[in-house]
Parts: C-alpha cells; sequence; structure tokens
C-alpha cells in the first residue's frame, strides 16, 4: 500500500523534467506538496533517466515508500505509451520513457506532456478546480503549451498528441515557428516572441531612442516585461503586441472547444495586466456570438511551477485520460 497523507488519502510522486532542472515531488491528493527534491537536468538521454531515478528514489526511501504511483510531466510530444516521440529541448526521440522508468523503479509510471500535466494539475487543486464541464489552459513561457480537460477527463487525442495549442497559427505570414510552420501562437506570444518582437521593433524603429531595451546587450522577454514595468513605450507596445495574438489564439480555441474557464500560466504571466488586458480585449472582440452567450472568463493559473508536477503526480492515481 501507498503511504497515506495526513488525512488519510493516497500520495503519489510527481516528476517535472524541465530543460534545466528535474524537480520531483511528493504529493497528496489535494494537491500539496509533502517532500520534494531537484536537480540539473542532464544533456545525455540515458543519463537524464538516471537523474530521475535517482531523485525519485530518494523521495521514495526518505518516506518509507517502495510502490508509490509515479507520474511524469516532459516537454514534448508524448503518446498514450508514455513514449516521447520528439521533445526538441530534451533531445529525446521515440523515446519509451514509461517503460525505461517502469522498469528502473518497480512500479507502473504514467508519462504526459509538461502542459497537459499542468492543466490536469489546475483543474484539480488550482484556478479550474472541479470545472468540470471544461477548462482549458494555455502555459506561455518559452514557448507555449496547452492541455484541455472536459467532462473531469484530460483531452490527450487519438494517439495521445493532441493538445499542442502553441501550434494554432493565428498569423499565416506570421514569423517562423520552432516547429517549421510561420505564426504559431508559440512564435507570436511566447516569451522567447516577446523577445523577437522587441529586437524587431528596434531595429525598425528610429521612436523612442531613449527606450531603456536599447542600452541592454540582450534583449529577452523578460527584460521586455521590466522595461515596460517601469515605463518603457516601446516595451509596452511590445506586450500589447503580444497579448493580442494571445488573444486571437484564445478566441480560436474558445470558438473551436467550447471550454468554461480557460486558465493561463506559465513565466510570461509576470508581465500580469501589461499582457493579459490586450489578451483578452482581442479574445472578447472575436469570440463567436458573445451577446447571446457566457463568454469563458480567462483565469490566472494558481499553481505556479508547481503545476505540472502535481497534475502529473494527480494523474498518477488513475485517472483515466479519454481518446477523443
Amino acid at each position: 500500500m501507498t503511504r497515506a497523507a495526513a488525512d488519510g488519502g493516497v500520495v503519489a510522486i510527481g516528476i517535472d523534467v524541465g530543460g534545466t532542472n528535474i524537480r520531483v515531488g511528493l504529493v497528496d491528493e489535494t494537491g500539496a506538496i509533502l517532500d520534494h527534491e531537484r536537480g540539473p537536468t542532464p544533456k545525455d538521454a540515458d543519463a537524464r533517466i538516471a537523474a530521475i531515478v535517482e531523485l525519485a528514489i530518494s523521495v521514495r526511501d526518505r518516506n518509507a515508500l517502495t510502490d508509490a504511483p509515479i507520474g511524469v510531466g516532459a516537454a514534448g510530444l508524448v503518446d498514450l505509451d508514455g513514449v516521447v516521440r520528439y521533445a526538441p529541448n530534451l533531445d529525446w526521440r521515440d523515446a519509451p520513457v514509461r517503460a525505461q522508468l517502469a522498469v528502473a523503479l518497480g512500479v507502473d509510471v504514467r508519462v504526459e506532456n509538461d502542459a497537459a500535466a499542468a492543466a490536469w494539475g489546475e483543474y484539480r487543486a488550482g484556478a479550474a478546480q472541479h470545472v468540470d464541464s471544461g477548462a482549458l489552459m494555455l502555459t506561455i513561457g518559452t514557448g507555449v503549451g496547452g492541455g484541455l480537460v472536459m467532462d473531469g477527463r484530460l483531452i490527450r487525442g487519438g494517439t495521445g498528441l493532441g493538445g499542442e495549442f502553441g501550434h494554432l497559427i493565428v498569423n499565416e505570414g506570421g514569423a517562423r515557428c520552432p516547429c517549421g510552420n510561420r505564426g504559431c501562437l508559440e512564435a507570436m506570444a511566447s516569451g522567447t516572441a516577446i523577445g523577437r518582437l522587441a529586437r524587431e521593433a528596434l531595429a525598425a524603429e528610429d521612436s523612442e531612442p531613449d527606450s531603456m531595451l536599447r542600452r541592454l546587450d540582450q534583449v529577452t522577454g523578460t527584460a521586455v516585461t521590466a522595461a515596460a514595468q517601469r515605463g518603457d513605450a516601446l516595451a509596452g507596445r511590445v506586450l500589447t503586441e503580444a497579448g493580442c495574438w494571445l488573444g486571437v489564439g484564445i478566441a480560436s480555441l474558445v470558438n473551436s472547444l467550447d471550454p468554461a474557464v480557460i486558465v493561463v500560466g506559465g513565466g510570461a504571466l509576470s508581465a500580469g495586466p501589461l499582457l493579459l488586458d490586450p489578451a483578452v480585449e482581442a479574445y472578447h472582440a472575436r469570440v463567436i456570438a458573445r451577446d447571446y452567450r457566457a463568454v469563458p472568463p480567462v483565469l490566472r493559473a494558481r499553481l505556479g511551477d508547481d503545476a505540472g508536477l502535481i497534475g502529473a503526480a494527480l494523474l498518477a492515481c488513475g485517472t483515466d485520460v479519454t481518446r477523443t
């Protein structure tokens, strides 16, 4: 039997595998993190599996657990069998991560896309808690990820590769996305896109000679946000543009999927209303039949960086994922 939480509930181990760090947490059924470990993410695939196993065993042994369910969230395309088909930042290609970890850890392991796991975390323990009629999440960071919960189930598509909302094309003639297409939501509204939009604006504009961005060696999304929060006009315009594209994406998703709420999280949300206000305005202008429906609200995520870890652990407890 797995160890029980203080209220008698089941606990599970959640693992978030990012490009920089691996984070492991012992999570109870309410989403509370009871214990945690972290370590750097090795570049080599075999070393990465070994590091995940070592961290998971550390948490498991410290808490006298031998058969706690284990869930993993990884940034990439993950099929329903737990094979990471493609993870650009982790160098996994058709990697049988679930099978490898199950053998090494001696228990069944669930592997999901990290943003889908985060969506489940926000549904079970965060901003969309108990919104069974439909919760859609977008994570806005270096890239754009997403996840969808409908009727209390995580929707992953026919093979598990669904939910890639960052690759919804919002501007066919827009910038090249890392996926190879042009004008994806990720290419127009991610933290990376915000940095690129600012660099393009600096190169194209003779106005705003005193913009603090002109004095920086590196113009990143984080730097743009910091400048905008200090009143820099050029940086503010860039966040408004990115926010508008985000709103176009949200409207397209709402028009297609009809969720009850949209949850937005990720590092780019440090921009707050400078990004979200133009996003909501653009979304409301484009959602169909807005005068004849309850327009789904846009909510800020509550679980922060822990959403994926918590969601992976809660998924490992046995919740079904629908293929449709």
